[in-house]
């Protein structure tokens, strides 16, 4: 994703201001008698912005959703509403190449998903909406390479787990500056407990959200974050969900606290979840919900340089283990069978140079008892131990296989290893546990070695292990894989001094990962 299109983007970038100022003075758009025709819509619909996602060679979807009173339901009118989209190859439209109307409908929450198709590949594009005489923030995207290209490079952006409550999204701002094709955002977009009166930032609302309003209105109080709106509107997002965007370590139908609540109560709240998560995503209509039911897991190919399998570890999976005994009963699963299939099926057949899967969840083992005997963090990999080293195994198999996971509020990367009970069995492939946007917020450092530095001689396939806030950067190329662990140095105030703590290699045909340049005490 290289070439002249790049200094086209950089451009976009550093003059992104005046391009907005352009747009949101592009009056001609529309006649004047088009535009003050209907009902008005109350002012500030595009109140939470623009975004796009799960770029194809031909296409990307394109998102808005109509919002006036973002925080309390939205604000609209319970009727559709026509809102009109415009796609170009230029940042002022002056080279429009597509363009259409959409319905905001009340019953998705008057959002919108445009799947845009008939684009050239591997290139940039810009995209806005108007409705009742309102413009929207102007977007840029970019499709995937063209199916058979075997070349250039990919970058791509890692993030998972933005607390509100925990901190400010900085690590955004530092990610819209290093300009990626595309973020794979990996799960807890929100979260989804009560308001604390000692958070960094305030929760809306009195309680934790149940129903498909208070949902929305969680969404949009996060989407109203600038730093996370800006990365919105400058890259395409390929997102899934892990289990903040309904309740803490759910599984399945099966919620954290069945006593409190009732199987019918928590498959209420899952549909009300899933409906405000497609509402507010830049995916396709594959994804509209059937009730307490979501399709998550998908697929998406960049050229023949990167096959990108996202899952869905959370609605399928059995409920947690409880015992070390239990994790390694066979019988449980993380993906389901219908899944495990389709991730099997994909890695086998994959004509791409990198075969990446992103997980919500660490798939690498980590042993919590110091010395002698295993514990583990049954919610992960290690609590589905047979399904996990199914996977494992069939990586010897698998072209340059690379795990992207979240969930830990911490920077782990490690070798993935063919048996983690034998020491000396292969490494065959490499995972990189991205640390979070704004979760634990600006953790004691100190305290953090003092918890975890003792844990890594049982745990030798560990390469780095960091607690600072950010997200991982990836230059992905034919012959490698150049990875960055980007941080922050707070998460407490809007802004944020940005550095890279360490570099990282995969080499192509050579599985693991390799440290070019620690961070501070080796991290």
């Amino acid at each position: 994703m290289t070439g002249a299109v790049s200094s086209d983007r950089r451009r976009f970038l550093t003059a992104g201001a005046a391009v907005l100022g352009a747009a949101a003075s592009a009056q001609l758009w529309l006649p004047a008698a088009a535009r003050a025709a209907g009902t008005p819509l109350p002012d500030g619909v595009f109140s939470l912005g623009v975004s796009s996602g799960d770029p194809l060679p031909d296409g990307v979807v394109l998102w808005t959703r109509l919002a006036p009173d973002p925080l309390n339901g939205g604000g609209m009118p319970d009727r559709p509403v026509p809102v009109e989209w415009q796609l170009a190859e230029d940042p002022r439209f002056r080279k429009l190449v597509r363009q259409g109307t959409a319905q905001a409908r009340p019953e998705y929450g008057h959002s919108v998903h445009v799947d845009v198709r008939g684009l050239r590949a591997g290139r940039a594009y810009w995209y806005r909406f108007r409705t009742s005489g309102q413009l929207s923030p102007v977007g840029r995207t970019r499709t995937a390479p063209h199916p058979h290209s075997s070349g250039g490079s990919l970058r791509m952006a890692l993030a998972s787990c933005q607390n509100w409550q925990h901190g400010y999204f900085t690590p955004y701002a530092d990610m819209l500056d290093q300009d990626p094709d595309v973020v794979v955002f990996v799960g807890d977009y929100i979260y989804e407990s009560t308001p604390s009166a000692t958070g960094v930032r305030r929760h809306e609302g009195t309680g934790e959200p149940f129903s498909l309003v208070q949902y929305r209105n969680r969404y949009a109080q996060y989407r109203t974050d600038p730093d996370l709106a800006a990365m919105h509107a400058n890259a395409p997002f390929v997102v899934t969900f892990d289990d903040h965007e309904v309740d803490n370590d759910f599984a399945g139908e099966i919620p954290q606290d069945p006593d409190k609540q009732p199987h019918d109560a928590f498959v209420a709240r899952l549909t009300a979840a899933y409906q405000a998560f497609y509402e507010h995503m830049p995916v396709r209509a594959t994804a509209v919900p059937d009730g307490p039911h979501i399709r998550m897991y998908r697929r998406l190919e960049f050229g023949r340089l990167a096959r990108l399998n996202v899952l869905d570890t959370r609605q399928y999976r059995s409920d947690q283990a409880t015992s070390q005994a239990g994790a390694q009963d066979p019988s449980l699963t993380m993906l389901g069978a219908r899944q495990k299939r389709w991730l099997l099926n994909g890695l086998q057949d994959s004509p791409a140079r990198w075969n990446l899967i992103a997980s919500q969840i660490m798939m690498a083992e980590t042993d919590l008892q110091v010395g002698e005997g295993k514990l583990w963090f049954y919610d992960a990999w290690d609590g589905y131990q047979a399904e996990r080293n199914r996977f494992l195994q069939e990586f010897r198999e698998v072209r340059n296989p690379v795990v992207l996971s979240g969930d830990r509020h911490l920077t782990m990367i490690s070798d993935l290893k063919e048996d983690y009970a034998d020491p000396d069995s292969d490494v065959v492939g490499a995972e990189f546990v991205g640390t979070s946007i704004s979760s634990n917020g600006d953790q004691d450092q100190a305290a953090f070695r003092k918890e975890w530095d003792p844990r890594r001689p049982d745990n030798p396939h560990w390469k780095l292990l960091d607690a600072h806030r950010g997200y991982h950067l990836f230059d992905v190329r034919r012959d490698g894989i150049d990875a960055q662990v980007r941080v922050v140095d707070t998460v407490r105030q809007p802004t944020a001094a940005p550095s890279t703590l360490a570099r990282l290699r995969v080499e192509a045909g050579r599985p693991g990962v390799e440290v070019v340049r620690p961070g501070p005490r080796g991290a």
